[in-house]
């Protein structure tokens, strides 16, 4: 059963002052504060160009921020290479452009969150039974356990979302950022992806942190609308706080096509087959 959303303000996650000035004198994100609560589906709603990208890559130090610092409860300012390192290990990431493998199966790809667990020398050997039994029970999660010995260059952009949704969870995270996940995906898809997304965290108790443009989708899966324009916050609150008037400042919307029924995730003979194989 999927949990309700929580009503929990516990942070998880602070930004103080976190700014981005990029090489050239580019702001790409004023100095602004920002906490990201346990259990919670935000969502980083603006155009782009707006600066939720940044600041949503800023939550893991993959853009470095110019100003200010990023913290959390466990670990404190997150300002030394051994503090961001064991950050990211409860850090899972779903990108836009899905920074995949192509020539390597989904299994690859998903058991590629598990290397950071090993130091250097063993992650160049086949990993333990456990952490492929973990790789393709995420795949079954994300229904496409029957793909899992199959080429992720030969799988649809949809399949290869739900690939960097399963790799996301094989990491055991205690937060996912989602990076535009579904900029390149038809609106049908985008839904089911997530839907996906939002269920499985829920069950998991994982918080969510997903930027998007789509005024919808942000409206429909939020538990909190996160709003930037021109590299500011402009609004934070719940989704039914999203009027017209807060549209106009930071986004004129378009229009999202309804969806059909899901994706076929593939037959119990074909998970089996998979499965079986997978582990030889």
């Amino acid at each position: 059963m999927i949990k309700p959303a929580t009503t929990s303000s516990e942070p998880i996650l602070y930004l103080k002052g976190v700014g981005v000035t990029y090489p050239g004198g580019t702001k790409a994100l004023h100095p602004q504060s920002l906490e990201i609560r346990k259990g919670e589906v935000t969502i980083l709603l603006g155009r782009s160009g707006a600066g939720k990208s940044t600041l949503l890559r800023a939550m893991n130090l993959l853009v470095s921020p110019t100003e200010g610092v990023v913290s959390c409860p466990a670990l404190g300012d997150l300002s030394g290479i051994s503090k961001i390192r064991k950050h990211r290990r409860r850090t899972g990431m779903v990108f836009q452009q899905h920074q995949l493998i192509g020539r390597q199966t989904a299994l690859t790809n998903v058991l590629t969150a598990r290397l950071s667990r090993y130091s250097t020398l063993r992650s160049l050997f086949a990993l333990p039974r456990a952490d492929r039994e973990k790789a393709l029970s995420c795949l079954d999660r994300v229904g496409i356990l029957e793909k899992a010995l199959q080429r992720v260059d030969q799988l649809s952009g949809g399949q290869q979302q739900r690939v960097g949704v399963a790799r996301a969870l094989a990491m055991e995270p205690d937060l996912i950022l989602a990076d535009e996940p579904v900029a390149s995906l038809d609106p049908a898809t985008s839904r089911q992806l997530l839907t996906l997304l939002r269920d499985v965290c829920r069950r998991d108790g994982i918080t969510l942190v997903i930027s998007l443009h789509q005024v919808e989708f942000a409206k429909e899966f939020g538990d909190r609308i996160v709003a930037l324009a021109h590299g500011r916050i402009v609004f934070d609150d719940v989704p039914e706080k999203l009027d017209e008037s807060a549209l106009s400042s930071i986004y004129e919307g378009e229009t999202v096509e309804e969806t059909s029924g899901p994706e076929e995730t593939g037959t119990s003979a074909g998970k089996d087959a998979a499965l079986a194989a997978a582990l030889r």
